[in-house]
């Protein structure tokens, strides 16, 4: 008698099947492991793929429509006369966003500890949590740093990354596609979620709006229940019990450095803090921004064109970058080049129909960014160490995420003018894709290894960068562990 294969919660196993069998003497018996793509379509992909940008747009889009929120508490801590109000107002939201990035390696841990479902379902109820607890403590802002900067990060993180991660499960050919229609949710979000927060906090104040925003919230823990990944390759002699493992092993397996000995890899992640140094300051500070500079406009329109146009970008990109070909990492050196440039521009821009024109190039080239983060981690790691390839990359871009926005608030207050904040913004992307092409002087690439030898280990390929196709040399690793080291 044939049972169903078992779900794995092992993200970081190699995506295979194996089928146990269990003969009439009791004893277990089981077969060759054998490789299995990504469906690439279906009732379940699709289910899947529909919560997943539902999670990104509930998470999103009220961290980019924090702008609404900012003014609020600028207000509040002019009226109580306390120094430096658009900084300590701006870390609040920084806090958010940052928190969600920083995090996201502890995020690709518990997905192997306790599944992509259990972990995004765990976010979402902490996200939702945090959003009620802030709803009664509106007038302290040093304790929104927790429950909405720290709190509703940490759950914004459990959630984003099986969000992305699930997506390898289920799509291949796709992938770059399905990455982009994934993260456009957070686009479409943003752009009615402001006027929305705008609309919740004139009718029934900042702690109405929290409450309001807390039930939306919990949709998220509602779609972490999809989040069913598809069964992985587990062999009786080479899968040892968790029971039996020790410590020190059980980390090791969980906390891959093989990701680390990739060179590409490396060298793309540690570019990535430098570009998104400055990347969170328009979405804070461009709603003050045209107060200060603008009347009789409509304050929220810029940043609904940066949402918009982005969801536009994430599609677009996200096919291009599907294309065979297609230089992924060009792609995103492109994009920051484009962001860096416009916002320099930014504050030089006295005509607010051109304001609105440069937020609209913005979007575009922010949604080619976000959509290319999944498949070039993907790419560089393979499906078994995506979340962790994800997350690493997001926590390290935490702090200079976070730092950003403060910042900029603190160099405004020191001489009223956002004309130095926006340029320094617009620096960091222009350095960051400087950065990036460091990638292309390493000599190695990874190619994950898609069929099992009849021993069942998977060959090892590792191929020339200029010509993926082509293998340089081949070797044998354990199925569990199909990362090369480099």
């Amino acid at each position: 008698m044939e049972t169903e294969p078992k779900e794995n919660s092992d993200l970081l196993r190699a995506n295979k099947t194996v089928v146990l069998k269990t003969t009439r003497n009791g004893t277990t018996s089981h077969n060759e492991p054998t490789a299995t793509d990504p469906p690439d379509g279906g009732f379940r992909a699709y289910t899947v793929m529909i919560g997943s940008f539902l999670t990104n747009g509930l998470l999103f889009g009220f961290i980019n429509s924090y702008s609404v929120v900012y003014t609020v508490l600028v207000k509040q801590l002019k009226d109580d006369s306390i120094q430096n109000p658009e900084s300590r107002a701006a870390l609040v939201g920084a806090l958010t966003m940052g928190t969600t990035f920083l995090l996201s390696p502890l995020s690709g841990v518990l997905t192997d500890l306790m599944g992509l479902r259990m972990t995004a379902v765990l976010g979402g109820s902490i996200a939702a949590s945090s959003l009620l607890i802030s709803s009664f403590v509106t007038y302290h802002v040093d304790v929104l740093c927790f429950t909405y900067g720290i709190m509703y990060g940490l759950g914004a993180s459990l959630a984003y990354t099986p969000s992305l991660a699930i997506l390898g499960h289920y799509f291949k050919r796709h992938l770059g596609l399905v990455n982009g229609i994934v993260t456009i949710g957070s686009s479409v979000f943003t752009v009615f979620m402001a006027p929305l927060m705008e609309f919740f906090i004139k009718n029934y104040g900042l702690d109405g709006m929290f409450r309001m925003l807390a039930l939306f919230t919990f949709g998220i823990a509602l779609c972490g229940l999809l989040f069913k990944p598809t069964p992985l390759t587990v062999t009786v002699t080479e899968a040892p019990s968790r029971q039996n493992e020790s410590f020190k092993s059980l980390l090791k397996r969980i906390i891959n450095i093989q990701i680390w000995k990739n060179s590409k890899y490396r060298m793309w992640a540690l570019s990535m803090p430098v570009a998104v140094f400055g990347y969170f300051v328009p979405y804070v500070h461009i709603k003050t921004y045209i107060e200060y500079k603008f009347t009789n406009v409509n304050n929220n329109l810029p940043l609904q064109c940066i949402a918009a146009t982005s969801g536009v970008g994430r599609l677009l990109f996200g096919f291009i970058s599907d294309r065979k070909g297609v230089d992924r990492i060009l792609l995103q050196q492109i994009s920051f080049y484009v962001i860096g440039t416009l916002t320099i521009i930014l504050p030089f821009v006295n005509k607010f129909p051109l304001l609105v024109a440069i937020s609209l190039g913005m979007g575009i080239f922010d949604g080619a960014f976000i959509a290319l983060i999944g498949p070039i981690a993907f790419e560089f790691c393979g499906s078994a160490y995506a979340a962790q390839a994800i997350g690493c990359m997001l926590g390290l871009a935490a702090t200079p995420l976070s730092l950003g926005p403060p910042l900029a608030g603190y160099i405004y207050s020191l001489n009223n003018s956002y004309t130095l904040p926006f340029v320094l913004a617009g620096i960091s992307p222009l350095v960051g894709a400087t950065l990036m092409f460091s990638i292309r002087f390493q000599k190695q690439g990874y190619r994950e290894p898609t069929e099992p030898t009849a021993n069942g280990h998977l060959p090892l390929v590792i191929t020339d960068p200029n010509n993926p196709s082509e293998p340089l040399r081949s070797s044998k690793e354990k199925i569990h562990n199909p990362l090369p080291s480099l």
